[in-house]
């Protein structure tokens, strides 16, 4: 069937309105609507085609392809890889009169027949982010002793790693450890090649074959790695994570950019942390992983001090020993180290070390680089000193042949910088991201050009850009100017936890439903847009020093990483609704050897049910035993190095931890009752006798001291706003978040409460609790007062 492309655009419900809002340059309206009138477009496909028909166009145009929604299916060049299941595909052609060089966009959509016209027996199986093609076989693929992992003898060098990785993966999950050899696969096998097609996969892509045993091929390393991660989702849906339904995919992302920006610049987060989120984000195929090194809180809040007011720096630096901040940076072999990792799981590793504003980290040591007219928060741009700090700051991450900053992008920050400065902000801008191009990076920045217009040309090339917010860059202006965007709108994708302002959590439904990176604030383009490369959100902790943790970041991020995984890896599945995904997506974890979130499961809520009799399930005794107290034996703890070490780490929210202590008279200030490697639940908080807890340097006490030589039952809730403590089964203080003021005029912040509850370690080796306990429960839910007093009664 062929239609002209007036014909089409009434039947998808367009007005020429729209065609002529498309457009990019000059070409007038009488152009547009005759355009309208005489191009002519295919808009069906049938199989095994296998290159698409250019738009047949009126003498005195011309037109290209510029643009394809799935570059699997219609690639640029117009070559077409027949899919597994009917598609639409959304085409975008550029049309050039010739006279006098004008040109308009034209979207297309197409549709392309697939191989099959059904997706078969088997269903798809549920992923994250989704399989965009799926055929289902008959049956299922059983994982055994006897399976081994099997490279292909042409990639195996490349692929070792990615092989040892999944191996490991396996064994953490299934309880099987594979071999991994290089060779033929047999059944029951799972087979990994690099021959795929890299125009049909591209670097990202791959095909899954699960039959008697199961197959990835793939392209490049990234893609063959996607699906190893596929088969683990798969497999961890099983309740013996051994099976999975047979059938054939074709899975590949819809945006290049799939990302997540911490900031390790005003919160420190430690390296560990860090190569659990490289874990964490590579399960779900989110490749971008923005690290913002270097910023400042506000001022403001440091009673308009700039000398109090908290900065970091967070990379060892030799030139300059001054600039990373004391006791929070990472070494230079820990960055390298952390960027090698993310290179095994197909991760990109994007540092940013921003400037020439939120450095006051920079001028802090550099006093004479600081501007005096803006504030110690940016850098004089006009001195040239600043260049030469600059300059060698970035120099030292750059040079030579194994350089700190491994990757081939380095964002260089170039945001929010004084108005008024606009000419020397782009002198600056342009200049920097010269310098590190001259390294041999490519490189990224924050939209920032519209708010600093002006006549300096900023170079484009090898440049993409932030779009963050378009009062600061109107991302259509910046598309004239050349630059590829990520589409970061900072009113839908940015987290500021506890702030009070943009997002303490992300609207997951909104997202779901109504975002993809297209979506540039209120600017929509073309499905398609080759200037679109994808999107990334993001975590700042504007508020420093706020009582956020490194937990409470992962319990905003977490389910925002499972949805934006699914819209920046697929697009938009009108066909399965916000709650069907957020309901299937509860099955769906962290990946392999992770539980950043704390989580613990039994038959039913009670998780944990020591009676502390003398059977326990306890890893190690450390001069505390068993003694009989009344009836029945009890746990003392007799000295101040006395500790049992418990066979978990710790419970996060939602939970409740009830334990019986009797603790002994004169114990020492901050005695340990409970610890893990996040936190400390203290017997005496400080110098007070109150109970309280401590974590990331923060210490928080309940205002009630635990009575001595008499047994009390002790229950505490927690969630991801309060803390709360009930003695005897009665409510005896609720920690929740509190406004504290700052000291300068009227401003104030959030200051939260929350703990993770650590269960790693009763007592400590040096300043341990002395006195009983008995009766610890857990329950991964909080339970009601009625409920807490019922536990009291138990004996």
């Amino acid at each position: 069937m062929i239609m002209n492309f007036k014909q089409h655009l009434v039947l998808m419900g367009f007005i020429l309105g729209t065609l002529q809002a498309s457009a990019q340059s000059k070409m007038t309206k009488s152009d547009s609507i005759y355009l309208a009138e005489k191009v002519v477009m295919q808009p069906f496909i049938s199989k095994g085609t296998s290159t698409y028909k250019m738009p047949v166009i009126p003498e005195g145009y011309s037109v290209q392809l510029i643009g394809s929604d799935n570059l699997s299916v219609i690639s640029k060049s117009g070559t077409i890889f027949t899919p597994l299941n009917n598609m639409t595909v959304n085409l975008l052609f550029k049309a050039i009169k010739k006279n006098d060089g004008s040109s308009m966009e034209i979207p297309y959509s197409v549709k392309v027949e697939g191989t099959y016209n059904n997706q078969g027996e088997n269903a798809k199986p549920f992923v994250i982010p989704s399989l965009r093609e799926w055929y289902g076989a008959k049956g299922n693929f059983v994982l055994t002793t006897k399976s081994r992992i099997v490279m292909d003898v042409k990639y195996a060098s490349v692929l070792m790693q990615a092989a040892k990785v999944f191996q490991n993966d396996l064994l953490e999950l299934c309880k099987i450890k594979p071999a991994v050899l290089v060779g033929t696969p047999k059944a029951g096998d799972i087979f990994i090649s690099l021959n795929g097609n890299k125009e049909e996969l591209g670097a990202e892509g791959y095909s899954l074959s699960i039959k008697d045993y199961i197959s990835i091929q793939a392209a490049e390393y990234k893609g063959a790695f996607w699906g190893t991660r596929t088969i683990l989702q798969i497999l961890e849906k099983d309740a013996l994570h051994r099976s999975l339904a047979k059938g054939i995919s074709r899975d590949y992302p819809k945006y290049e950019v799939r990302g997540f920006l911490l900031d390790v610049g005003r919160k420190y987060f430690k390296i560990d942390f860090l190569r659990d989120y490289v874990k964490l984000m590579s399960y779900y195929k989110m490749g971008d992983f923005q690290i913002h090194l270097s910023d400042n809180a506000f001022v403001k809040h440091f009673n308009n001090d700039w000398d109090s007011t908290y900065s970091g720096f967070r990379l060892e630096s030799e030139t300059y020993p001054q600039l990373a901040t004391k006791g929070e940076f990472y070494t230079k072999k820990e960055f390298i180290d952390l960027q090698l990792l993310a290179e095994s799981y197909g991760i990109n590793i994007i540092p940013e070390i921003d400037v020439p504003a939120h450095s006051l980290a920079i001028s802090k040591a550099f006093p004479q680089i600081a501007s005096k007219e803006f504030g110690k928060d940016h850098l004089d741009i006009k001195n040239p000193e600043t260049y030469t700090i600059v300059e060698n700051i970035f120099k030292e991450y750059l040079e030579g042949k194994n350089p700190v900053f491994r990757f081939k992008e380095v964002h260089i920050g170039t945001d929010e910088y004084a108005k008024k400065e606009a000419e020397p902000f782009r002198k600056f801008t342009d200049h920097f991201i010269k310098y590190v191009q001259g390294f041999g990076k490519e490189v990224r920045v924050w939209g920032a050009l519209t708010h600093a217009d002006g006549t300096t040309p900023v170079t484009s090339k090898g440049v993409s850009m932030n779009a963050w917010y378009n009062g600061y860059a109107d991302p259509l202006k910046m598309k004239e100017l050349g630059y590829p965007l990520i589409s970061t709108p900072d009113g839908l994708l940015y987290i500021v936890p506890a702030a009070g302002y943009y997002y303490d959590y992300l609207n997951l439904k909104h997202l779901y439903e109504k975002w993809e990176p297209v979506v540039i604030g209120n600017v929509v383009f073309k499905m398609g847009d080759p200037f679109i490369r994808g999107g990334m959100f993001a975590v700042w902790n504007d508020v420093a020093k706020n009582g956020i943790t490194a937990q409470d970041v992962t319990d905003r991020v977490f389910p925002a990483i499972q949805v934006l995984s699914e819209k920046m890896w697929t697009g938009t599945d009108t066909t399965v609704s916000f709650n069907e995904f957020s309901s299937k997506a509860k099955a769906t974890n962290e990946g392999p050897g992770l539980n950043l979130r704390g989580k613990m499961y039994a038959k039913d809520s009670l998780v944990v049910n020591l009676p502390m009799k003398g059977n326990d399930e306890i890893r190690k005794l450390n001069h505390a035993s068993y003694i009989t107290d009344g009836n029945r034996k009890v746990l003392s703890f007799k000295n101040n190095d006395s500790y049992v070490k418990l066979p978990y780490n710790e419970i996060g929210y939602d939970y409740t931890v009830s334990f019986k202590i009797n603790p002994s008279e004169n114990n020492d200030a901050n005695a340990v009752l409970f610890q893990s490697n996040h936190a400390t639940v203290k017997l005496k908080q400080g110098n007070t006798s109150n109970l309280g807890f401590s974590h990331e340097g923060k210490d928080y006490d309940f205002g009630v001291a635990i009575p001595q030589n008499v047994w009390s039952t002790i229950a505490i809730t927690g969630d991801n706003n309060s803390t709360t403590l009930f003695m005897n089964g009665k409510l005896v203080k609720k920690l929740t978040r509190e406004k504290i003021p700052t000291g300068y005029k009227n401003d104030s912040i959030w200051v939260m409460k929350t703990l993770f509850f650590p269960l790693n370690t009763i007592g400590d080796s040096s300043n341990s609790f002395i006195g009983k306990i008995k009766d610890l429960k857990v329950f991964n839910q909080i339970l009601s007062e009625t409920q807490i007093q019922a536990i009291k009664e138990e004996e």
